[in-house]
Formats: structure tokens, sequence, C-alpha cells
């Protein structure tokens, strides 16, 4: 749907400047646009190659070990059916730290694992009854997937490298408000998935 919606825009916008006499401003706007768009994937790698390259560092030291333990009454508090060394709980955590930490690239792998897991526990435990229907996704999986999606941030690096990219004077002033933001995004999340996990229960 996504495409069909960008594709009427373009469509539009031709369209549009042929009509007004203005298709050389168009064509104009367009070569420019493809010239800002691969200095800002240089930019984004450079961004992305420093702050995922702080992560395996992190990650060697051992901090990400200790930042995993430290959230893992969270994770319990959000997933209390998944077994305690059930390797989605691993994914689970490696995903949220990213996520909180502004590495949407980071977070994408582990998320997918993630998933890829909580599938193969519901199979699992389809074997052995589980009323959920082939094809369905799993509460957990839900869960996770409203969580990752709200996903507080303390350094959203993207906004800030976008930001840098365009000219803005302070980059880093998005920090307060977007912590903010995804804070409330986040407690929303969570409510919404404790009381949909109660209902469901109620219904069983």
């Amino acid at each position: 749907m996504l495409n069909y919606i960008w594709a009427a825009m373009i469509a539009a916008g031709v369209l549009y400047g042929a009509l007004t006499g203005r298709i050389e401003a168009v064509s104009n706007a367009a070569l420019n646009s493809a010239g800002e768009a691969v200095e800002l994937c240089l930019s984004m790698a450079g961004v992305m190659g420093l702050w995922v390259g702080l992560m395996e560092i992190a990650e060697k030291a051992g901090l990400i070990a200790g930042m995993t333990r430290g959230i893992g009454p969270f994770v319990t508090f959000l997933f209390p059916r998944i077994p305690r060394e059930h390797p989605a709980r691993k994914y689970i955590s490696a995903n949220i730290i990213a996520n909180v930490l502004g590495l949407g690239w980071a977070a994408t792998p582990a998320g997918l694992k993630a998933m890829e897991s909580l599938a193969k526990l519901e199979e699992e435990r389809r074997g052995r009854g589980s009323v959920t229907a082939p094809g369905v996704a799993s509460n957990e999986m839900c869960t996770f997937l409203i969580l990752n999606i709200s996903s507080l941030q303390l350094i959203p690096v993207n906004i800030i490298a976008y930001r840098s990219q365009y000219g803005s004077v302070n980059p880093a002033a998005i920090v307060g408000p977007g912590i903010m933001a995804t804070a409330v995004s986040t407690a929303v999340a969570v409510l919404f998935c404790r009381v949909m996990d109660r209902k469901k229960r109620g219904e069983k």
C-alpha cells in the first residue's frame, strides 16, 4: 500500500510541474535530492559504523551482558511465560538495549532473531496443546512487536545524524524531547500489553 501512496505522490508532483510549466524545477529537485540522498547515506553509514563499533566494544567488555542481566526483571515482567533459559530472552534484551541507545540498525537483527525464537517457542507450545492457531502471532510476539515499535530512546542517533546533515545549529537538542516522547510511548505500550495479557488470560 505504501508503494502505491509514494507512486501517486511522485506522479502528482510531476503532473503538477508539467501543468504549471515548472517541469525543469521538478527535474532539478529530483537530481539534487538524489545527490543529497547519497550524502545522507554516507553520513549515516559513518554514524552507524561508530555506534555499532561502540556496541561491539561494550559487548567485548561485558557491559552488554551486564545490561542484559539488569533488564532481566523487566523482560520477565513483560514475558512471564518465556522460560528463563530460552534464547528468545537474550535476543529480546539485546533488541531493547540497542533501541534504548538509539541503534535501530543494531536492534533489527536481534529483533528478527527474537521473533524467530518466539515462533519456535509457540510451535513447541502448539504441540503441547496451545490454543493459538497456526499462522497467528502469539501473545509474546505481539508484546515484543509493540515494545519494539514504542522504543524508549536515550540517544536518538538517527535524528541527530539527520539534523546534523541538514545544518541544524544544535543537532542534539532533540535528545530531551525525544526521551520524554519515547518514555511516554513505552509506558503506554507496557500498560497496553499488560492489560491485553490479563484480558486474554480472562478469556481462557
